[in-house]
């Protein structure tokens, strides 16, 4: 933008603004859509849904790339100092993608330990007799535990 003069310059701005202002307002249009706040109809857990989630981030990722390469002036940067800050952000991506499965992972275990938290286990001391001061009145075996 470095060589636009002033007027021109406002003219990138103010387009930038409105296609910005345009695909947010079309991004909750879909949302509201998809999730049955403007009619009756929602996607549950159909296939329509993994289109609803893919246009969702399609238009966010298209939108960061667009504040980006405009008002950040990527675009008129040389090819390596773009790389340079798009591969960090590319491996931001990345480890947000692999903590989200790890934390899926996590929780899936989790759940499998709960479950067998819940299982009743015999308590073998009940077959020791208690009289009095007397914690044992016989020697236990093995078969005891059986």
């Amino acid at each position: 933008m470095g060589h636009l003069s002033y007027e021109e310059s406002k003219k990138v701005v103010v387009k930038g603004l409105i296609l910005l202002g345009v695909l947010t307002i079309v991004e909750v249009a879909i949302a509201l859509f998809a999730n049955g706040h403007i009619t009756s109809f929602d996607v549950g857990d159909t296939w329509m849904r993994y289109v609803y989630m893919a246009l969702m981030i399609g238009l966010s990722l298209y939108k960061a790339y667009f504040i980006v390469y405009e008002f950040m002036h990527m675009r008129y940067e040389a090819k390596g100092l773009a790389a340079s800050v798009l591969m960090p952000t590319m491996l931001l991506v990345w480890a947000v993608v692999a903590f989200f499965n790890e934390g899926a992972s996590y929780g899936e275990r989790r759940n499998v330990i709960d479950r067998k938290d819940k299982v009743e286990v015999e308590d073998p001391t009940y077959k020791i007799k208690k009289i009095g001061m007397l914690e044992n009145t016989r020697e236990l075996k093995k078969e005891d535990f059986k």
